[in-house]
């Protein structure tokens, strides 16, 4: 079984799909977003030509209902498919095929379609739907997840949970400048899992939590760098996030060396490796505490 969400967010223009389905590599096979375009989920018997077909159909200038009419016409094993569509306006089409699995349905909303095939039982649409309606005003990612919970939560696949993806694109004309804490929109797969829905949150969180301590509006504030950081352990406790708030943050924006160097000290137990790439970065002084401290082995 699978389920999934097409998604258009009216607010940001963003366009997502997410999908977990008892399969590996879900990613590889049914999402397919372009963002300022459309998006498609293709399932079931999968045919993956339908996510490219489509979204070259939308850029053509056809809305989602004549663009899914078109890659159906031209399959002669149309009903061993599931597919939906959104395309940038918001509007949705769907198709469930008579020869796919049981217990299968689809349910469309404003700007959005959620479908599933070879469910536990028959609430796994509606409980996404109620959980996608209901979280409005949160990010279009956050709220896809919260679908795929829902649906989860409603009895999933009868078989289990294996791999799960999740796609968001913002509109081509809104992107900016592209770094490491600026990639647009969301490109999540957990491909392999006993539980990959809570791999995908944990991506999310990590994105987040990065995203909040890169940026230079939280970082030349010391206390509120101090306040996000709480705040952002929260979400994750891995060292990475931690060593570059300790130094670059703390010690080399601040010179506050002492708490940099408390803050430090597990994470070099741990893995001295760490003062290996502390000494290498250029940015740090040559007369840092840090330096001393916690002396290189190169």
């Amino acid at each position: 079984m699978t389920y999934s969400i097409v998604a258009f967010d009216e607010e940001t223009q963003e366009l997502g799909v997410g999908v977990q389905t008892h399969r590996p590599a879900v990613g590889s096979i049914v999402p397919w977003v372009e963002g300022g375009v459309g998006a498609v989920a293709t399932q079931a018997m999968a045919n993956a030509r339908y996510g490219s077909q489509a979204l070259e159909l939308l850029k053509n200038g056809l809305d989602a209902e004549h663009a899914l009419a078109a890659v159906l016409a031209g399959d002669d094993d149309r009903e061993l498919r599931q597919v939906a569509i959104v395309d940038s306006r918001g509007m949705v089409a769907a198709f469930t095929g008579g020869m796919v699995l049981e217990v299968k349905s689809s349910v469309q909303g404003k700007g959005f379609s959620c479908q599933a095939n070879m469910m536990l039982g028959s609430g796994v649409p509606d409980a996404m739907v109620s959980a996608f309606e209901s979280s409005s005003g949160a990010s279009l990612d956050r709220r896809i997840l919260g679908a795929l919970d829902a649906a989860q939560a409603a009895g999933g696949d009868v078989r289990g949970m294996q791999s799960v993806a999740l796609q968001v694109r913002p509109p081509e004309d809104s992107v900016g400048p592209v770094t490491r804490l600026t990639l647009p929109g969301t490109d999540f797969r957990v491909d392999h899992a006993a539980d990959p829905l809570q791999g995908l949150r944990s991506l999310l969180d990590n994105r987040d939590a990065e995203q909040l301590m890169g940026s230079d509006d939280v970082t030349d504030s010391l206390e509120r760098a101090r306040s996000e950081f709480i705040r952002a352990r929260r979400m994750v406790l891995h060292n990475e996030m931690a060593f570059w708030y300790a130094v670059r943050t703390l010690s080399i924006k601040h010179q506050e060396h002492d708490e940099a160097i408390w803050l430090l000290n597990p994470i070099m137990e741990k893995n001295p490796n760490w003062a290996l790439l502390m000494h290498r970065l250029p940015e740090l002084p040559q007369d840092s505490p840090l330096r001393e401290r916690f002396p290189s082995s190169e």
